[in-house]
């Protein structure tokens, strides 16, 4: 059976650091006294300092913070309407950025046979996959898939897809997208654990390539774990004001439960201390720690996964990409790997690799 590679990867980002501008904003919406310190000492713990949008943020002559396209103000948040524009005006900005970097040759572009995006923060047609075909000037009869709507673990479920193209075609060449717009979908709410999951998502985008050729990571084996009974922990549903998200406390502890029962069955029968490389999705701190105790690795290992989280917060599907593009740059030959995301579910969908 012909082995997939996952070859190379390339990560843009928007041009604006919003993090710091929208913590105040934040503040502001909580009463004062013990909902703020408690916000602030939430933003404190939560391991981000950049996150990155579209959009400008800027302080009116009123004082209010807003963006510089006045499309979120105070009192006056857009309909999904006019979110969705946005998102059809500024996605295949953000696409182009990490397509030119991922830096195909005229004969690789000649080569694509399938294009695979995945996103969950925007939806217009033609879409995100036609616009990825005229920006690089592909073959106007290459296959298109597009992954919507799953959230966070979206962009291993499209490795999946690609590897199947691959065993299923050898000469077939996947070229696959990951893009979100998440700072399209931020509210205006008093509400605590509303605020602290605004607090955490930003805008990303990964374009990365699967073929037959063994350069890269080895894609070896995929195992999904659904944990029962937590389906509602997790939401992500449209609303007449953007996509209105609910992320729930519980979902760190039903994780990391939930890992620990797993962890061999993911990485087949290998404890997972005995892995080499982990690209986990830096969904939050919090996150992580569970994925680290639930799978009982050491401290050091998710270093990576925090480093995105860091530098670019939660990017939903793109943020694994973000991860596995640090460690394929400095992989040595027959290290093994596991990369997983999380979503809705709640579920983790994992990918065992290889580098060659």
């Amino acid at each position: 059976m012909t082995t997939a590679y996952l070859n190379r990867i390339a990560t843009a980002v928007p041009p604006h650091d919003m993090h710091r501008a929208f913590i105040p904003f934040a503040e502001s919406l909580l009463p004062e006294g013990t909902p703020r310190n408690l916000y602030r000492r939430m933003v404190r713990l939560a391991a981000i300092e950049h996150r990155y949008s579209f959009l400008k943020p800027i302080v009116t002559e009123a004082g209010e913070m807003q963006d510089e396209s006045a499309l979120f103000v105070r009192d006056h948040f857009p309909s999904t309407a006019s979110r969705m524009e946005a998102f059809r005006k500024f996605a295949p900005q953000l696409a182009r950025c990490a397509l030119l970097k991922l830096a195909l040759a005229d004969p690789e572009r000649r080569g694509i046979s399938h294009v695979i995006v995945t996103c969950c923060t925007g939806l217009y047609a033609p879409g995100l996959d036609f616009e990825v075909i005229e920006l690089l000037g592909l073959s106007p009869s290459v296959e298109r898939t597009f992954i919507g709507f799953m959230g966070c673990y979206a962009a291993i479920n499209a490795l999946k897809a690609a590897r199947h193209i691959v065993r299923s075609e050898p000469e077939a060449k996947v070229l696959l997208l990951s893009l979100e717009l998440c700072s399209l979908h931020m509210q205006q709410s008093k509400d605590m654990e509303q605020l602290l999951a605004f607090t955490v998502f930003a805008d990303g985008c990964a374009a990365y390539l699967v073929t037959a050729e063994p350069v890269g990571f080895a894609l070896d084996s995929f195992v999904a774990v659904n944990l029962a009974g937590t389906d509602q922990l997790i939401t992500w549903r449209i609303g007449e004001q953007g996509f209105d998200m609910h992320l729930s406390g519980q979902v760190p502890g039903q994780l990391r439960q939930g890992l620990a029962e797993a962890g061999k069955r993911i990485t087949h029968g290998r404890e997972p201390s005995s892995i080499d490389l982990w690209a986990v999705h830096p969904g939050g701190r919090t996150i992580l720690d569970a994925t680290e105790q639930g799978l009982a690795l050491s401290p050091d290992v998710l270093a990576d996964s925090r480093n995105i989280l860091f530098n670019y917060g939660n990017m939903s599907s793109a943020s694994v990409m973000f991860v596995l593009h640090r460690l394929i740059e400095r992989a040595r030959p027959g290290q093994l790997g596991c990369a997983m995301s999380f979503g809705p579910g709640v579920t983790a969908e994992t990918m065992m690799f290889h580098a060659v």
